[in-house]
């Protein structure tokens, strides 16, 4: 399978991770098709799947903590000096588009619970219910069942995806029509997390990386093994210095695995769009899929490498 697809310059492109982007990208199309920018796609992709509450590990359908409580985050990003990023916030569904206000309202880039849903507030944006009730009532039958999951089949995704449930992530990179590039991520975490933990999502640099002059990166999967090596700008790194997009990838991937042995329920899988409108994939093991959307394509594929054949 080839490693990388290729879209000319300043044709418009999408792709994220796990077949359920494909419903973002649905929605987000027509935007870069009538000319619109790249910053507005990725953020409609993430919000279109954070209010899919068969998504269970994005938004409101995403699965809490082990106390039952929903924390969310997300980043956003045009270029390292222009990007945003909100942790553990629980009073707004799309932290995405608090990540955007972030970045286009203030000097910082990131802020962090209860104060991050304050500041949502006084920039305009509505409160809204984040724990949808199926989620809800998975995290009381897990707790009834003390450690069955309780959940129902993984919406949105694949049927090979289903077995990396639970700790996806929508991370979600584009080109539009002048050739700008962005990317954008979010995520509840992993279920049933321990109460206050973050991982790689919004976190620039780990879950998300763009430099305009390269490309960008996104991961998903085991988010505290793409933090231990900042697997994303390492990606971007790697394109600088000439790999093609998969391979960039899978020499992130490559550091994860040598730091140490991974147990069967740990995966990640790295996703890169390079300047050019070529971008390629890579996962530790199989159940990954990209969704890529361009002028004449709209699919969920299996990535070009894939390291454990398991």
């Amino acid at each position: 399978m080839r490693s990388v697809y290729a879209a000319p310059m300043a044709s418009p492109i999408i792709v994220s991770t796990w077949s359920f982007g494909r419903r973002g990208h649905a929605a987000a199309w027509p935007t870069l098709l009538d000319g619109g920018h790249a910053i507005d796609a990725v953020e409609k992709v993430c919000r279109v799947v954070e209010d899919d509450v068969e998504v269970d590990s994005v938004g409101w359908g995403g699965r809490p903590d082990r106390e039952g409580r929903m924390t969310l985050d997300g980043c956003i990003m045009l270029s390292p000096r222009a990007c945003g990023s909100v942790a553990a916030i629980e009073r707004h569904r799309h932290p995405v588009s608090i990540a955007r206000r972030v970045m286009d309202s203030t000097e910082h880039i990131m802020l962090v619970g209860p104060l991050a849903d304050d500041f949502a507030d006084a920039h305009g944006i509505e409160p809204e219910p984040v724990l949808a009730p199926v989620a809800l009532e998975a995290w009381k039958s897990r707790h009834e069942a003390q450690g069955a999951s309780g959940a129902p089949p993984a919406g949105g995704l694949h049927p090979d995806e289903a077995r990396w449930r639970n700790h996806d992530t929508i991370g979600t990179l584009a080109i539009d029509t002048h050739g700008t590039i962005a990317g954008a991520c979010s995520t509840s975490g992993m279920a049933w997390k321990v109460p206050g933990r973050v991982g790689d999502s919004p976190i620039i640099g780990h879950g998300l990386y763009v430099r305009p002059s390269v490309g960008g990166a996104t991961g998903t999967g085991t988010g505290e093994l793409v933090m231990g090596e900042c697997s994303s700008f390492y990606v971007v790194e790697r394109m600088a210095a000439g790999d093609e997009p998969a391979e960039a990838c899978a020499a992130a991937l490559r550091r994860i695995m040598d730091a140490g042995a991974l147990t069967c329920e740990q995966t990640v899988a790295m996703l890169a769009l390079r300047a050019d409108g070529a971008w390629g994939a890579a996962t530790i093991q199989k159940g990954y899929r990209t969704s890529v959307r361009t002028a004449d394509q709209d699919d969920a594929l299996e990535p070009g490498i894939m390291l454990l054949d398991a």
